[in-house]
């Protein structure tokens, strides 16, 4: 029976009160209202209370619908579907099987849409297939619908309307609704996790010098090659790499192979799409060796118009869309990438555009860079994105999300914390190493991205501190108990995050190309950039390898990447590196050498107050993938 009409049932029933069967009173007919779990705002103890919201003010919600069967059973079939020697290990489902066995039905969504209705509330839509039903009207019909005051409050700096207490609906739909969002109107927007000194299209170069491999220069002069330049703790360092390309990370991480993703299709999603992706990655490819775009290899999908450009700095995300896709195809040069565009940065249009990939259903891996603090996350958007986080799972949908770039988030947030959906359960969290690619594609050494920044004194004889710059983003999870793929491996009781880790350092980063802006005029030009956001990317390309060689998806990666933690297929990433760091070039007017050259040491391995480990830690994970990888996701048996 499902838990929808379970209710209903009960009705009809007789109830047991004190082991003896009576028959229900008139007070015991109709079941009194059921809360919906965890809905009343987490914030409201730091929150300064203004008063009642108007009864007359707006209010718009959707109110999730809970999967057939319940969020729980769930749960359950995803832990079966991805675990090596279950039963059920990689037997994965259609969309249509999917939507038959856990989907919510037409009639449920009807029901809950009749009692919002009742309620006084307009049902402006309903979700394709029924993940929710969107709803408009005052705070009056609200509080009659959800049983909760509605209140103004300033938290955080935003002044919001939000209930001050958990919600409740009948219990007639108690089991058909999953959450409530849009009550709380808390903005809630993600950003792209890359690290970039301007945001393209407004135009950026990096300096000279620079190596065309880690180490190849070493830095004893300034640019004239006369001036000497101070060594660092008695020792010198080399320039920091121009920026890698995509031979040189085919060559470390993924060494001889024939594979190329051949087969697999990769999904990027980013808010907003750059104009010039399509030129900038075949122009970029024809550049440095990356092999050109075969017909149809590159797909954007379907997008909604697209909303609040200026309040998400859209052209910020033209830079991140650029070095996902030029990073996938950098490591997968035969695989097929399709972009999905968000209409804005908010939750809601990464939520409906997530649920895009898993309905059409044509990528295997999805790689996502951009997220929030999870102090910033609400239960009813954890619960939103799960639900489409769970059946992806079920259809064997990979998803990997970068883990941040502030390292424990203390100096962001004042609170060491994770981000969020990174910490989720049900994704993979890519944490971020800084990588000396020597000559030849050969892996010198790696280890934590953590970066203290020094600048040159102005008589050029020291380098001053400044201060912690960035560093790869970890912690301990506040949201979620230890998934048990992690139990033995990583310390618990909670989750803990990164799960894996491969290149993030901009100091160790990668050389993409994008059209921008120049005072001379639009054109494309090449910078080297980092952040998690490009090791989400390379992971990614690189797992499209290891499905053209299973021969099939492989669903939630987690259980697979910890019972591989120590046979050899990933690196464990080292916390004494061999150079304490390189030397940086920047041009101060961010475009050529007439407004003068900064100096700047970016040391390796000072991420916060993260350190690297022996085996699992908080900055790598279980390590970097090497080329064990490829072979590590057999099909199922």
């Amino acid at each position: 029976m499902h838990k929808r009409t379970m209710a209903t049932a009960l009705l009809a029933a007789s109830t047991l009160i004190g082991g003896a069967l009576v028959a229900p009173t008139n007070a015991q007919a109709r079941p009194g209202p059921k809360p919906v779990p965890n809905s009343k705002p987490a914030w409201l103890g730091h929150a300064q209370h203004l008063g009642h919201a108007s009864s007359r003010s707006a209010v718009t919600a959707r109110v999730y619908l809970a999967p057939n069967g319940g969020i729980e059973a769930l749960k359950s079939a995803v832990a079966a579907i991805s675990t090596p020697g279950s039963a059920s290990f990689r037997k994965f489902l259609t969309p249509a099987q999917y939507r038959a066995t856990y989907g919510t039905t037409a009639a449920t969504a009807h029901q809950v849409a009749a009692w919002l209705t009742s309620a006084g509330l307009t049902v402006t839509g309903v979700e394709t297939n029924n993940r929710y039903v969107s709803v408009a009207g005052t705070v009056a019909a609200a509080q009659k619908a959800f049983g909760a005051s509605i209140e103004r409050y300033r938290h955080d700096g935003q002044t919001v309307q939000a209930p001050s207490a958990a919600l409740t609906v009948p219990a007639s739909v108690s089991g058909a609704v999953l959450t409530v969002t849009g009550l709380d109107t808390t903005a809630h927007k993600v950003a792209p996790a890359s690290k970039q000194v301007a945001p393209p299209p407004a135009g950026f170069r990096n300096a000279r010098p620079c190596s065309s491999y880690f180490g190849q220069i070493q830095a004893k002069y300034k640019a004239d090659f006369h001036t000497p330049l101070p060594t660092f703790n008695s020792k010198t360092l080399p320039y920091a790499p121009c920026g890698y390309t995509g031979p040189q990370f085919r060559a470390a991480y993924e060494g001889n192979t024939n594979l190329d993703g051949t087969g697999v299709t990769v999904a990027i999603t980013d808010a907003y799409a750059a104009p010039t992706i399509k030129q900038d990655a075949k122009t970029y490819a024809a550049n440095h060796g990356d092999g050109g775009y075969a017909a149809g290899q590159f797909t954007q999908a379907a997008h909604r118009p697209f909303t609040n450009q200026a309040l998400c700095g859209a052209s910020g995300w033209y830079g991140e869309e650029t070095l996902d896709v030029e990073a996938v195809h950098a490591m997968a040069p035969g695989a097929n990438i399709r972009y999905y565009a968000a209409a804005s940065c908010f939750d809601s249009d990464f939520l409906d555009t997530l649920a895009q990939v898993v309905d059409e259903n044509k990528a295997q891996l999805v790689s996502n860079s951009w997220g929030d603090l999870e102090q910033n996350e609400t239960a009813d958007n954890v619960a939103a994105y799960e639900q489409v986080f769970l059946q992806g799972a079920m259809q064997g949908i990979s998803f990997m999300y970068s883990s941040g770039d502030n390292g424990d988030e203390l100096a962001n947030s004042g609170l060491k914390q994770a981000d969020y959906p990174t910490s989720d359960p049900y994704v993979t969290s890519v944490g971020g190493t800084s990588t000396a690619i020597g000559a030849a594609g050969s892996l010198s050494y790696e280890t934590g991205w953590g970066t203290m920044k020094y600048s040159l004194s102005a008589d050029g004889k020291t380098w001053n501190p400044l201060s912690f710059l960035y560093g790869a983003g970890g912690g301990t999870s506040s949201l979620f108990n230890q998934p048990s793929y992690q139990a033995g491996i990583a310390p618990g009781p909670y989750r803990t995050v990164p799960d894996i880790a491969m290149d993030a350092d901009p100091n160790t980063g990668m050389l993409i190309g994008e059209t921008q802006t120049f005072p001379t005029g639009v054109a494309y030009g090449e910078y080297r950039i980092g952040g998690t956001s490009l090791a989400s990317p390379l992971f990614a390309g690189m797992t499209a390898l290891a499905l053209q060689n299973a021969g099939g998806p492989a669903g939630l990666l987690n259980p697979v990447i910890y019972g591989n933690a120590t046979t050899g297929v990933f690196t464990d990433v080292k916390g004494a590196p061999k150079d304490a760091g390189d030397v940086r070039v920047d041009f101060a007017n961010g475009l050529d050498a007439s407004g003068g050259l900064l100096y700047s040491v970016r040391t390796f391995n000072q991420d916060s107050s993260l350190k690297v480990t022996k085996g699992w830690d908080f900055v790598t994970g279980v390590g970097s993938p090497n080329a064990g990888w490829l072979t590590a996701l057999h099909p199922a048996t």
